[in-house]
């Protein structure tokens, strides 16, 4: 039999419990080492007493921040693989500037014109030149710190002062980039250092309010097509962004002699000109976690086997071909000023079954039930033959949560991926907006 171990106390972590305890060669408990909470010195601590307490066979790395901080090298020294790259390749998340430095060195394609700058000198004559622009951290900021002109900076004094900003909280970097016109979608990979295995397609919703209004968030919630791609794109934009993944494992592995071995998950956009990399994750992102795991038929503990022994080219990945729709409920007011300590209710909230699947995130189990503490509280995943029957069995669920909660209704329903899909079709032509 087989010990696995996780990191973290999110959503996404659930769906990774969750799939390795259905294994049928673990036999006992997958024990969380550590949810990853307070400082970085403390929670490896806590980790890595807890590593040698359970002797886990291999851990897999949910959030991003113990990666950078580490966490992997750190089991690795006492002999525990991980599915989760070292500090040193988890800067394909951290740092962005090393991402859009490493595809510049290796000619890999997918780059939107950019410059990254180390201090303020020449960041407002290259923010006029562009004229439309994204200004970034060099760091991680749990995806809210991307600002955009024309949404959150109106002019190159904004973005001006934004770096500024972002130099004074300690940023090393700031990377500028122009504006990219077309639709996201992420794509996430099993890696072993060598070689790549796909898994579907998913389209992330970051903004809290219907209509993709209101401030950026973890995310709300994503869908999946039974056929693994997305109604938008074509199969030379899947392709691509495949090539893309492909192309960085490799660069990294000759560029720093270490072979990855975790997830890259590659956030593209399609434009008019191809496909370009927006970010890269180092890990399985949330929500797309959530729908990529409902329907995956292969056993989870083999992939990660796979993974961790570099043996993935061997490995035969298969998800089930259905569509996925996944909605969080948050609390009332999330992201900005969360509602907390409230008490919900999912008595009215259907059963779990082959078509629906939740998962608990930020939330606190007592003995009288489930309270909010803040953050996304639950991941709820539609499963049918076709996205608008998974959106259904989404929706009924996410609006039957009693509480001081919210959602977004809007996700994966044919409203808005056809208004995605006409976006796109007016991208491809041509037009902007």
């Amino acid at each position: 039999m087989v010990k696995p171990a996780v990191i973290g106390k999110d959503g996404r972590t659930a769906a990774i419990t969750r799939l390795l305890r259905a294994s049928p060669r673990v036999s006992g408990d997958v024990p969380c080492l550590s949810a990853w909470k307070g400082g970085a010195a403390a929670a490896l601590d806590e980790t890595l007493e807890a590593a040698r307490t359970h002797r886990p066979d291999f851990v897999v790395v949910g959030p991003e921040q113990p990666l950078a901080d580490g966490v992997v090298d750190a089991l690795r020294r006492l002999g525990i693989p991980c599915v989760g790259p070292t500090r040193t390749l988890a800067r394909l998340e951290s740092s962005k500037a090393f991402t859009r430095e490493l595809l510049a060195r290796h000619g890999i394609p997918g780059n939107p014109e950019h410059r990254v700058f180390r201090e303020p000198a020449g960041i407002e004559g290259y923010l006029r030149e562009l004229g439309e622009f994204v200004v970034k951290p060099d760091g991680l900021t749990a995806g809210r710190g991307v600002k955009v002109s024309g949404s959150h900076l109106f002019s190159a004094r904004d973005g001006v002062a934004y770096a500024e900003e972002l130099f004074r909280a300690g940023h090393p970097a700031v990377v500028i980039e122009e504006r990219l016109e077309g639709e996201e979608f992420s794509l996430q990979s099993f890696c072993d250092g060598e070689h790549v295995v796909d898994m579907p397609v998913v389209q992330d919703h970051k903004r809290a309010e219907e209509g993709d209004r209101g401030p950026n968030t973890g995310g709300m919630g994503s869908y999946s097509c039974a056929d693994h791609r997305l109604s938008f794109l074509t199969d030379d934009d899947v392709r691509a962004a495949s090539a893309i993944n492909a192309a960085v494992a490799r660069a990294l592995l000759a560029e720093t002699g270490e072979p990855y071995r975790g997830i890259l998950y590659g956030g593209f956009m399609a434009t008019r000109d191809g496909v370009r990399l927006v970010e890269y994750n180092a890990r399985f992102g949330d929500p797309e976690a959530l729908n990529v795991l409902s329907i995956l038929e292969t056993d989870l503990v083999d992939v990660c086997e796979a993974i961790v022994r570099g043996t993935l080219a061997r490995a035969a990945i298969a998800f089930r071909p259905l569509a996925t729709v996944c909605k969080y409920v948050v609390p009332k007011g999330y992201p900005d000023s969360p509602v907390r300590g409230e008490r919900i209710d999912l008595a009215r909230v259907e059963t779990e079954s082959d078509r629906l699947k939740y998962y608990l995130a930020a939330v606190e189990q007592r003995p009288d039930g489930l309270y909010l503490t803040g953050s996304r509280a639950i991941g709820f995943v539609g499963i049918g033959a076709t996205v608008d029957e998974a959106e259904a069995i989404a929706e009924r669920a996410a609006g039957a949560v009693g509480g001081p909660v919210h959602h977004r209704a809007d996700i994966g329903t044919r409203r808005l991926i056809e208004a995605r899909t006409e976006h796109m079709r007016r991208v491809r032509a041509g037009a902007r907006g």
